[in-house]
């Protein structure tokens, strides 16, 4: 079994690890490309050294995508949170959405937590899907959530 700091590969090659500096500005290049409302070069770097900040690394060294996540404690049911996710526009549909999401929820259980909970974009229908495929269901929207006024699904998934 692989522990929440080794690096993992998927079948076509690419690496996912624990993010490091390094990859800093293809995060925030990806972030920028991937959301209407992106998360600047600071909010990342708070969460280096983090388990639940990994990355998807290409045979060739290039960042494909990224997934930022933590767990709260609250009363013996610690919640695990999936905060960013995204993928390069050139890899999307390859199956690294896939590989980040199920790496950081079997972090988030190494770390203790007993569920996850997410928010996306009411109208994120990719997104919505791949969480669905992963046993996330929506729990309540939340008006406004989004700067722009658009709201969020709140998603949620027991782990076992």
């Amino acid at each position: 079994m692989t522990t929440p700091t080794e690096s993992t590969r998927t079948r076509d090659g690419v690496t996912i690890r624990q993010a490091e500096r390094a990859d800093l500005l293809a995060v925030v290049q990806i972030e920028n490309t991937s959301f209407p409302q992106p998360w600047p070069y600071d909010a990342f770097t708070q969460f280096l050294g983090e388990l639940g900040f990994l990355v998807a690394e290409t045979d060739d060294g290039r960042v494909a995508g990224y997934v930022v996540s933590d767990v709260t404690p609250n009363y013996g049911r610690d919640i695990g949170h999936i905060k960013d996710v995204a993928v390069h526009p050139d890899w999307r549909g390859s199956g690294i959405g896939s590989a980040l999401l199920g790496r950081s929820l079997a972090v988030l259980a190494s770390q203790g937590a007993h569920s996850v909970k997410l928010e996306v974009r009411e109208s994120n229908d990719g997104a919505k899907r791949l969480y669905d495929r992963f046993g996330f269901d929506p729990l309540r929207r939340v008006p406004r959530y989004y700067e722009d006024g658009e709201d969020a699904i709140v998603m949620v998934r027991e782990l076992s």
